[in-house]
């Protein structure tokens, strides 16, 4: 994963300082503070996401909905200045953005912000458990990626037939619902 260096285009050298110690501790993990800020996101990602199956249930749901919701916009708050904080300190925020970390922070979100105007889109909250492959970055298990894209080159490989499985498991769930 390669990651951005920090935006050194402002003018004031005092901001430009800021900046550079903000993209230290959020993109790298070798220092104290970089440890504790990944360490603390990745608590905070698993507790969102647990919060989220936990509202799937009803009588959960019911009992502490208010409690719930308002965790949810505290994770939403956070996620989106944690993403904020990553585009301000990026050399090339777009960059950043488009890459697959930045894709994931964005769609991880988004669901908040679309149920304001969309019903039904708030579990898609559950997309949230994919920002915890930073652990792979966090905890120095890079080495183990080569094992995953064997198991990319697998499925891709596979994909004519596990097509044809997911349609013939559809037909069968919507047969079977109807």
């Amino acid at each position: 994963m390669e990651v951005p260096e920090p935006n050194n285009a402002s003018r004031n050298p005092r901001v430009g300082t800021i900046r550079q110690r903000l993209w230290r501790i959020i993109f790298l993990s070798d220092t104290p503070a970089g440890r504790l800020f990944d360490v603390v996101l990745l608590w905070l990602i698993g507790l969102s996401v647990l919060l989220v199956m936990m509202e799937s249930v009803e009588s959960l749901a019911q009992q502490h909905g208010v409690l719930m919701r308002g965790l949810e916009w505290f994770f939403t708050v956070t996620f989106t200045v944690e993403f904020v904080l990553r585009c301000w300190v990026a050399r090339r925020p777009l960059r950043y953005v488009f890459s697959f970390f930045g894709i994931v922070d964005l769609v991880s979100i988004l669901p908040s912000y679309l149920e304001l105007f969309l019903t039904g889109t708030h579990y898609l909250m559950v997309i949230r458990i994919l920002r915890l492959l930073r652990m792979f970055r966090i905890l120095k298990m890079a080495e183990y990626l080569g094992e995953a894209s064997v198991l990319l080159d697998a499925l891709r490989a596979s994909k004519h037939k596990i097509s044809v499985f997911l349609f013939a498991i559809a037909a069968a769930v919507c047969v079977e619902g109807t």
